[in-house]
């Protein structure tokens, strides 16, 4: 058994605008196993800035992890706590490497194209033609929930755009989410509370920043609206300590993303402590190709999870990978008919 890693320079179609920034493009790494005939590939994706394992060892770190691939994904995803994006890179390849197709990791209704993954349409920041025209587009494309980021704009143009979809589309149609991505002071957040209740918001992502467990609480407890945790999650490794943060804050959901919280058993364990307290969740991706997306839709089906999940990032790129991946009437399709394309000598540097 041998392995390699291969970096691969993602490309925008259009800069894409986040509470820290415009992204114009987005780093990622393969991890490719050859065992014999059979091959499995995984997807580290790393984005700079906001992983927990973004750090100057990165790729000593992913070297190393190639070097010892024969350990297994259960030794190497213990080896590998303060890298999450490998750890989940790591579990994605041997699943592939295992598999019958190195692109079906979990078989079911989803592979076989006769079922699909609700998902939200997802708008991104920019100035408020660019937003509305992305609200418009996804509304025609046929989706029933709409995720839009706040905190680009001035916030009163932000709820005139909010209120322009309440207009035609109540929440018995339309189901509205927002990200703030940990971009409001404390006093701020409860005036932006209230003033997205009157709007019949399903929920707030992360209205404030990470690490004040205290004032998140306080939020939590009062909000007229669910708040979700996304951010908060990065970085907390073991499971005491995953417990402590949902006791303490009691949010009302947690948002899981595999590449930032140590693949699919770092996101379990999440799923475990938070359905003990009640506590709703539901599953993004954090812009990975779709060699990644694909094992985290894959993955998702099989938990049956309630409600659109955040799936939708496929189309972002220029130079995705081929796949039999589709996003039709609001949902995430896996169409095979379609073939994948995955060509290590073709990876954009």
């Amino acid at each position: 058994m041998k392995a390699t890693y291969h970096k691969h320079i993602l490309h925008f179609k259009r800069a894409s605008g986040t509470s820290r920034g415009i992204l114009k493009t987005k780093e990622t790494w393969y991890i490719v196993i050859e065992d014999g005939t059979k091959k499995g590939i995984g997807e580290c994706g790393i984005l700079r800035g906001l992983s927990y394992d973004d750090r100057p060892d990165y790729e000593e770190h992913l070297r190393w992890t190639c070097a010892n691939i024969s350990k297994g994904p259960k030794i190497l995803w213990e080896a590998l706590k303060e890298f999450p994006s490998i750890q989940f890179g790591v579990e994605m390849a041997f699943l592939s490497l295992q598999s019958l197709d190195p692109f079906v990791l979990f078989p079911s209704k989803f592979t076989n194209h006769t079922d699909a993954i609700a998902i939200n349409g997802l708008v991104w920041m920019g100035d408020e033609i660019f937003m509305r025209d992305q609200i418009e587009e996804k509304l025609e494309a046929g989706f029933d929930c709409i995720k839009m980021k706040i905190g680009a704009i001035d916030l009163e143009k932000e709820m005139a755009l909010l209120q322009m979809i309440r207009k035609h589309y109540d929440a018995s149609k339309i189901t509205l989410r927002v990200d703030a991505n940990g971009g409001f002071a404390f006093a701020k957040a409860k005036e932006v509370l209230q003033q997205l209740a009157t709007l019949d918001i399903h929920s707030i992502e992360q209205p404030i920043a990470v690490g004040n467990w205290e004032q998140m609480k306080e939020l939590c407890a009062e909000t007229p609206i669910p708040i979700a945790l996304d951010e908060e999650l990065i970085g907390i490794t073991d499971i005491p300590k995953k417990r402590a943060v949902l006791q303490t804050i009691q949010p009302q959901y947690i948002i899981l993303k595999p590449s930032f919280i140590g693949g699919f058993q770092g996101s379990e364990e999440w799923i475990d402590q938070a359905e003990a307290l009640n506590i709703g969740w539901w599953i993004t991706s954090a812009l990975e190709s779709n060699i990644g997306l694909n094992a985290i839709a894959q993955w998702t089906y099989e938990l049956h999870p309630k409600g659109p999940q955040g799936l939708g990032t496929g189309s972002l790129f220029t130079n995705n990978i081929p796949s039999p991946l589709e996003v039709k009437e609001g949902a995430l399709h896996y169409n095979n008919q379609l073939d994948w394309d995955f060509n290590t000598d073709t990876l954009c540097l």
